[in-house]
């Protein structure tokens, strides 16, 4: 198929990700890695949570699939379209991603969810300040949008202690298991405060 020129270039060049090791980053106390097949049973561990599986329409029941996971989240690094990490402190206690990363557009959306012995203690909003900087002043996106379950109150919360401003609620955004959930929109913009 012939791509159609375009008048404005690329916001990042494409071939930023692939031609550079996925960054481990400080958040404090904690370690933002590339998730290592080495972390499949932290990863199945996780994913028997409630509250990950309520807010998640994936699952992770074996080992095997878990590595299956690890190994299309490192090769999303490579075809550029998400980059994900384990959130460790030492142990694995959480995941952040950039989920569809377009460099074209300059843009990409944050995801994140934290183990229940790491909640309410700042590590996903660490977690999501340590990425959202890499993102702006490395990588040179432009707006990273993060969305949310009307019903996720902590996510929002996560949101709004992480600079993300509220704007607007997307009506049937997002099927989760119990059915269609309208979903908060945060963003921020390269510059933002």
């Amino acid at each position: 198929m012939l791509a159609m020129p375009r008048r404005i270039d690329p916001v990042v060049p494409v071939g930023s990700l692939r031609t550079a090791a996925q960054p481990v980053l400080p958040a404090g106390e904690l370690l933002i890695r590339p998730w290592a097949v080495t972390d499949a049973g932290a990863l199945v561990t996780a994913f028997s949570d409630p509250a990950i599986q309520r807010w998640h329409a994936r699952t992770v029941a074996s080992e095997q699939e878990a590595v299956s996971m690890i190994t299309s989240y490192n090769q999303a690094w490579q075809r550029e379209t998400a980059a994900h990490w384990a959130i460790a402190g030492p142990e694995v206690i959480g995941r952040i991603s950039l989920r569809m990363i377009d460099l074209v557009e300059g843009f990409a959306e944050l995801a994140y969810w934290v183990v229940p012995s790491a909640r309410g203690r700042g590590v996903a909003v660490a977690a999501v300040g340590a990425v959202g900087e890499w993102a702006f002043a490395e990588l040179g996106l432009h707006r990273l949008e993060l969305d949310h379950s009307v019903a996720n109150t902590a996510s929002c919360r996560v949101a709004e202690k992480a600079g993300f401003a509220y704007e607007g609620t997307k009506r049937g955004a997002a099927l989760h298991t119990d059915g269609w959930h309208d979903m908060h929109l945060h963003a921020r913009v390269n510059g933002d405060a």
